[in-house]
């Protein structure tokens, strides 16, 4: 069944991504008519916004496609969780809620690897900081732990960061054991050099959570957002040569100009190869019809993945127990949250310690020696960190039954820069099947390898008498401090971080390994651009969501700019 209206653009997933393109498009000067097609619904009740509930949110059917990845072969044969967001918002609407660019580092090594100073941290520092309505640290007094400069920030976008305004008790219990155990202090990783530690900024304000949605807030009439609408395929010309629409559930949508997928990167792949774009091999294997040969598609997936440590601290450091202990106190936190946007609801598990370190145990390491030069280079890089630490990760929300005592801390370390590179692949004929993810974690040497040092000054950290004073016990550590047992615990208990790039990679043209170029153009069709995670093509050194609303907002303005909507 045909669908009576046509559009400028149509674009394909609302998460961070395509609500920043289509926010975007639709209030350029020319209003050009849009359409943001969205699989999942409109998640639009209220209390899927409470901070210290964010935690909890990807455990909702409605809002996570709640994929697995294939067994991981250097992990036990786990299939571990691989969530994405699915409804309007995407991911932003069910991650944890940590907002972080990353390194200046990253993008300038983005603009190099595709020859487009678009992608230079100066121009992409400009998109985030326009997007962005930003909260500082209140009362003065705390300042200490966290201080931005104007030139980093502002308070006009429609995405509400900042830090929580109240914190747990023993956040700055840690922040400064961690500075005596010798951690550098950064006090606003959003500069552009993320080294050190402090507070994570979050993407909330106010005690509710900001998603990608909040962009689309004052967009104009001429934006139309239609839910629960998954795309099986995109539509082309007679010819096979032009994109000019997408179908969803047997409606077909046609667009004027552009079709822009934006449904992530286990998706847009998916959508590639079912409309005939991909691996010209594996599509035949299904029998789908090859419109474009792109070996490209459904390669070069990166991700970041984490190993925790949780240690029983004393109970009189924090006030945890008398909150998540206490059923009567959270039902009248929450009571409290939905009239002012207060109370424990807005401090419990909403402000996090955070930062990002450079080892030479790793850059020393046979492993590290043995990369590429290039790579090498890159990692040395003055603000490019080998590994993230997180501090008050509330592990209890995802593991009940192994906390019911909540005086813990739960760390986390982060591999940053990994070089095993995973892909994602058909596995059916029906467009509506996922496809098999295999991020093939801890397959090359150099992780092992990293992973073991960054863990072991993990515990150097946790060592330190400042810090040590107040620990009672090991809840959860490896069995001892050799490589072998640090290597064991990472495969026994290591999760993805739900950060997968570089599916549908950017590229020159030309490159076997490239299925868009730098004006996010699909190669070997017409007016057909993807502009989501699946693009990038460095593993940026943060929490990704930033990097994808970064990479709508910049094909948007290439779209502007190459169809003269601002003119």
């Amino acid at each position: 069944m045909a669908h009576d209206r046509s559009y400028d653009f149509i674009i394909i997933g609302s998460g961070p991504a395509g609500c920043t393109l289509g926010a975007s498009l639709a209030s350029s000067a020319k209003k050009p008519s849009v359409l943001l097609l969205e699989a999942g619904g409109r998640n639009e009740d209220k209390s899927l916004r409470v901070d210290g509930k964010r935690w909890t949110t990807f455990m909702g059917e409605k809002m996570n496609w709640g994929s697995k990845t294939t067994p991981q072969e250097h992990c036990y044969g786990r299939q571990l969780d691989y969530s994405h967001g699915k409804g309007l918002g995407g991911g932003s609407a069910i991650n944890f809620g940590v907002y972080t660019v990353g390194a200046r580092d990253d993008y300038d090594l983005w603009a190099a690897e595709v020859d487009d100073e678009t992608f230079g941290w100066d121009k992409m520092r400009a998109r985030l900081k326009r997007m962005e309505n930003f909260t500082g640290i209140d009362p003065p007094e705390n300042r200490k732990y966290g201080q931005s400069e104007l030139t980093d920030h502002d308070n006009k976008g429609g995405l509400h960061v900042g830090y929580a305004k109240e914190w747990e008790s023993d956040l700055t219990v840690v922040l400064d054991a961690f500075e005596q155990a010798g951690a550098q202090r950064n006090l606003d990783h959003n500069s552009g050099n993320p080294l050190g530690f402090g507070l994570c900024i979050n993407s909330a304000s106010k005690g509710m959570r900001s998603t990608a949605v909040d962009l689309l807030a004052e967009a104009p009439d001429n934006l139309v957002i239609v839910s629960d609408s998954p795309v099986q395929r995109i539509i082309f010309d007679e010819k096979k040569t032009k994109a000019v629409g997408a179908e969803a559930n047997g409606k077909k949508y046609f667009a004027n100009k552009e079709v822009i997928l934006s449904a992530g990167s286990l998706v847009s792949p998916r959508i590639l190869m079912h409309s005939g774009i991909g691996p010209a091999e594996e599509l035949r294997k299904f029998g789908i019809p090859v419109i474009h040969d792109l070996p490209a598609v459904g390669q070069g997936l990166r991700d970041h993945h984490f190993a925790p440590l949780i240690v029983k601290r004393n109970p009189q450091t924090n006030d945890r127990n008398a909150f998540y202990q206490d059923p009567r106190a959270m039902e009248a936190a929450i009571n409290q949250w939905q009239k002012d946007g207060t109370g424990p609801w807005a401090r419990h598990g909403c402000q996090l310690g955070i930062g990002w370190f450079k080892s030479d145990k790793i850059t020393s390491s046979e492993e590290f020696k043995a990369l590429p030069p290039s790579i090498q280079d890159a990692m040395n890089r003055e603000t490019i960190p080998h590994y993230e630490i997180i501090s008050h990760f509330p592990v209890h929300f995802m593991f009940p039954q192994l906390l019911q005592d909540y005086s813990y801390i739960c760390l986390a370390a982060f591999l940053m820069n990994g070089q095993s590179v995973g892909e994602v692949r058909l596995q059916s004929s029906d467009p509506d099947k996922p496809l098999s993810f295999n991020p093939k974690f801890l397959e090359h040497p150099y992780d092992r390898r990293a992973c073991i040092e960054t863990y072991r000054h993990l515990l150097d950290l946790t060592k330190h008498p400042s810090f040590a004073k107040d620990t009672v016990s090991t809840i959860m550590a490896p069995a001892s401090e050799s490589d072998e047992d640090i290597l064991e615990f990472w495969k026994n208990n290591l999760s993805s971080s739900w950060h997968m790039v570089g599916t549908v990679k950017m590229g020159r043209e030309g490159s076997s390994n490239a299925a868009v170029d730098n004006r996010f153009r699909v190669f070997g069709v017409e007016n057909l651009r993807v502009a989501d995670l699946s693009v990038v093509p460095v593993l940026t050194n943060n929490h990704t969501q930033a990097t994808a609303y970064a990479t709508g907002a910049t094909c948007a303005d290439v779209l502007i700019r190459e169809y003269g909507l601002n003119e």
